[in-house]
């Protein structure tokens, strides 16, 4: 699960040197803020959120375990409950797609795997699009699975959900969700 090189950048965080803290920042920086940016609105927000993260993670190394996770899974965990973290205590109101009449329930996987199937250039701009309209958790679980290739397990660690079955529910009916925003967006 973890490779050697996370083994002795780990050992480089707990002994706090400069130089590990510098090549972690380098290796993971932009991964990291990437993950941030897509849940927090605001490239400042973003930017704070981003420093937030590895604040966390060089002071709180010592809780990283690897029979759990990779160091990188434990990175984005920390990125995910930071980010969540600070839009609950933002609180800016913002407008997510509610399927209040359950017309996303009613969109057959057959549609779903039309629209995500064919990805032209402008399937993927509708779908980056429609992420907006999604709220953070939503939004996470996504693109954790579809833009950083996450494995469901990985996924379940990082949303602290209580089981895999959990997330390939919540992803389901979020994929039937997008489609129907991705459809409201091309009429």
């Amino acid at each position: 699960m973890t490779t050697e090189t996370e083994i002795s950048l780990v050992e480089g965080l707990r002994k706090q040197s400069p130089k590990t803290q510098r090549h972690v920042l380098e290796r993971y920086g932009g991964f990291v803020f990437s993950q941030v940016a897509r849940l927090v609105p605001g490239n400042e927000d973003a930017e704070e959120v981003y420093q937030d993260v590895f604040v966390k993670v060089f002071s709180n190394i010592e809780n990283f375990d690897a029979s759990k996770s990779s160091f990188q899974t434990w990175l984005y965990r920390i990125a995910y409950n930071t980010s969540v973290s600070f839009l609950r205590q933002k609180r800016q109101p913002m407008i997510y797609f509610e399927d209040n009449e359950g017309k996303a329930e009613a969109i057959s996987e057959d549609e779903v795997e039309a629209t995500f199937g064919h990805a032209s250039q402008e399937t993927v701009m509708l779908i980056r699009a429609a992420l907006k309209h999604l709220p953070p958790d939503e939004r996470a679980i996504i693109t954790m699975f579809y833009f950083d290739d996450m494995s469901i397990k990985e996924i379940a660690y990082v949303t602290e959900a209580s089981s895999t079955g959990v997330i390939c529910s919540k992803l389901q009916r979020t994929r039937k969700k997008l489609c129907k925003i991705i459809q409201m967006l091309r009429s």
